[in-house]
C-alpha cells in the first residue's frame, strides 16, 4: 500500500494572503493523522512565502506523524533543518520567481552543494530524499551521494494529463507548450508514465526508496498508484483545494482511498 504524505503548505498560503494568524497549519496535524495520512510534508522556502520558521518548528515538535521537510541546499536553510531535526529532509530546487517547484534538482550541476547538504543532514541523523526528474543517470548519482530516498517529479505527467483530460486548455492557465493535438498528448502521456515507471524501477534496483509528487490530484493519481516501485506520494494543493468544500478530514480520506 502506498503511503500518503500530506503537504500542508497551502494552508499557510491562505494565511499569508491576508498576513494574519489564521488559518494555522498546525491545526491540520491531528486531522491528517485521524484521516489516515502517514506523513506531514512542508516546504521551508528561502523567501518564506508560506511556511515560516516558527511554523516549521511547531510542526516538527507537535506532529505525531513523521515530518518531511522540503528545502533548498542553501547553507542557512540546511542549518535550520539540522536544528529542527525532522524525520526527513527532501532537497528541492528553488527559484524565487517560480510559482511552484517546476522541475527536479539538478544534481550534476550542483553536486558539491548537494553532497555537503547530505553529509550535514546525516551527521544530525536526518534521512535525505532528493526531489529529481525521472532520469536514470540522475537517480544513479543520487544513490552514489548517499541519499536514502528519491522523490520523482511528476509535474510533466500532471500537466499533460490536465491538458488532455480537463478544461485547462480553455482557461487562462493553459500550458502553451502543450497546446497540441489530442493524439500527440496521448502519446506524450504514455511516454511520461513509462518514464516514471522505468525511473522508479531503476531506483528500487539500487536500493533507494521511491516517493513521487507534484501536481497529483484525485483524477490523475490512479496511474501513478499502479507503479509498483513507488511507495509514497506527497500531495498537497489538490487535497487542500478539495478540503474547502468537503473539509480536510474527508479530503484526506478520499485521497487515501485512491492509494489502495
Amino acid at each position: 500500500m502506498i503511503k500518503l504524505g500530506v503537504n500542508i503548505d497551502h494552508i499557510a498560503v491562505l494565511r499569508e494572503a491576508r498576513k494574519i494568524n489564521d488559518p494555522d497549519p498546525v491545526e491540520a496535524l491531528g486531522i491528517v493523522k485521524r484521516a489516515g495520512g502517514e506523513q506531514i510534508t512542508i516546504h521551508l522556502r528561502e523567501d518564506r512565502r508560506h511556511i515560516h520558521d516558527e511554523d516549521a518548528e511547531r510542526i516538527v515538535q507537535m506532529s505525531a506523524l513523521p515530518v518531511n521537510l522540503e528545502c533548498s541546499t542553501d547553507e542557512e536553510i540546511i542549518d535550520i533543518i539540522c536544528r529542527l531535526k525532522p524525520h526527513r529532509a527532501t532537497l528541492v530546487p528553488e527559484r524565487r520567481e517560480e510559482v511552484t517547484t517546476e522541475g527536479g534538482l539538478d544534481i550534476m550541476s550542483y553536486e558539491d552543494r548537494v553532497s555537503a547538504a547530505i553529509e550535514k543532514l546525516h551527521a544530525h541523523e536526518i534521512e535525505v530524499s532528493l526531489f529529481i526528474d525521472p532520469d536514470l543517470e540522475t537517480i544513479t548519482r543520487a544513490d552514489a551521494l548517499g541519499a536514502e530516498w528519491i522523490e520523482l517529479h511528476t509535474g510533466t505527467y500532471a500537466n499533460i494529463y490536465a491538458m488532455l483530460h480537463s478544461n485547462l486548455l480553455h482557461t487562462h492557465h493553459s500550458i502553451e507548450d502543450l497546446e497540441l493535438p489530442r493524439h500527440t498528448l496521448q502519446t506524450k502521456l504514455a511516454e511520461s508514465l513509462e518514464g516514471l515507471k522505468g525511473a522508479a524501477d531503476h531506483a528500487r534496483s539500487l536500493g533507494l526508496k521511491v516517493a513521487a509528487g507534484h501536481g497529483l490530484n484525485y483524477q490523475n493519481v490512479k496511474e501513478i498508484v499502479e507503479i509498483d516501485a513507488i511507495e509514497e506520494l506527497n500531495i498537497g494543493q489538490s487535497i487542500i483545494a478539495r478540503s474547502l468544500f468537503s473539509g480536510l478530514e474527508a479530503a484526506v480520506r478520499e485521497m487515501k482511498a485512491l492509494l489502495g
